[in-house]
């Protein structure tokens, strides 16, 4: 089972603080982190001293880590234009030295696309916007160096695109699809994803979206086409603790109101998060993304890597 800790620095971090979580994680012996990609908090809390842009902070996080995963959980496609983001993220992926991943997302937080001047189209062309940034991305990934790479759709047109720089990570750094959505979602996983990711639910529910996902891959015909198989992931809400006092203290941000939909945490013991681990690995699931609210409590980190990673 490999282990990442997924962070949301719009609830309040400074590049600071997620850099001394990059480190922590690093030598703690997870494989990676990954951040959220917003630009305001959810609840009532301004989540000060503001938000961190999420390819900024991972580029200058490739420079200051050596060994972890870094990426986005997930990047909003309303955010950015797909030539853009594919020469941002491979331009990454390089400082990295080949460790980068992209998850990327159609957008659903319409608050934060007010707040700063974003377009919020209706959620069926957020997922046609989606589906031929993907088709963008990763063609130009693609393209062999010395050609070019020309895309109409009905949203981007690109002319003759250069197609550089080129990740180290080829054919491109993974590609991570996710979401509760039970049609365009494992669609758009079976065509263009590397890994498949259930954030945040239950193992049942988790498991009957794994189903749907496999199916796609059916129809497409991913697995007669040699095409790698897709890597299936589970997201835990994770506040375990040492005594009771430390469960309760990292339990109670998940009490707050806030625009996410329903979750289902594991609050408790370290043998709880590996009880539920293993459940998840019973379905199907090569991949965990824990997800930790505070990212100033490195002592959370250490209780992980001291006695859940080594169950693994």
């Amino acid at each position: 089972m490999r282990v990442v800790v997924f962070t949301e620095p719009h609830r309040g971090a400074s590049y600071d603080d997620q850099l001394r979580f990059a480190r922590a994680l690093e030598a703690g012996g997870f494989e990676g982190f990954l951040r959220a990609d917003h630009y305001q908090a959810m609840g009532a809390d301004p989540g000060l001293p503001g938000p961190t842009d999420a390819w900024l902070t991972l580029a200058a996080l490739a420079r200051e880590t050596s060994r972890i995963r870094l990426g986005t959980l997930v990047t909003s496609a309303t955010f950015r234009l797909p030539g853009p983001l594919a020469v941002m993220v491979a331009q990454v992926d390089q400082m990295s030295g080949g460790r980068v991943e992209l998850g990327i997302g159609a957008g659903w937080y319409e608050r934060e696309h007010t707040s700063y001047g974003i377009p919020f189209p209706a959620v069926g062309e957020r997922f046609d916007r989606l589906a031929e940034q993907l088709e963008v991305i990763t063609g130009l990934w693609r393209t062999p160096v010395g050609e070019a790479y020309s895309f109409h759709g009905d949203h981007y047109r690109l002319v003759d695109a250069p197609a550089l720089p080129k990740p180290v990570q080829q054919p491109g750094p993974p590609v991570i699809i996710g979401g509760r959505g039970p049609k365009r979602t494992p669609e758009l996983a079976a065509r263009y994803a590397d890994e498949f990711n259930m954030p945040f639910k239950s193992v049942a529910e988790t498991a009957a979206s794994y189903d749907r996902v496999v199916e796609a891959c059916d129809r497409h015909g991913r697995t007669d086409s040699g095409q790698a198989p897709l890597v299936l992931s589970a997201g835990i809400v994770v506040a375990i603790g040492g005594t009771d006092a430390e469960v309760r203290e990292r339990a109670a941000p998940l009490h707050h109101m806030s625009a996410l939909p329903p979750e289902d945490p594991v609050i408790g013991s370290p043998a709880q998060l590996v009880d539920r681990i293993g459940e998840f690995a019973a379905v199907g699931a090569t991949r965990v993304h824990l997800r930790l609210i505070d990212l100033a409590d490195l002592d959370h980190l250490e209780l992980i890597a001291a006695e859940v990673l080594p169950q693994l």
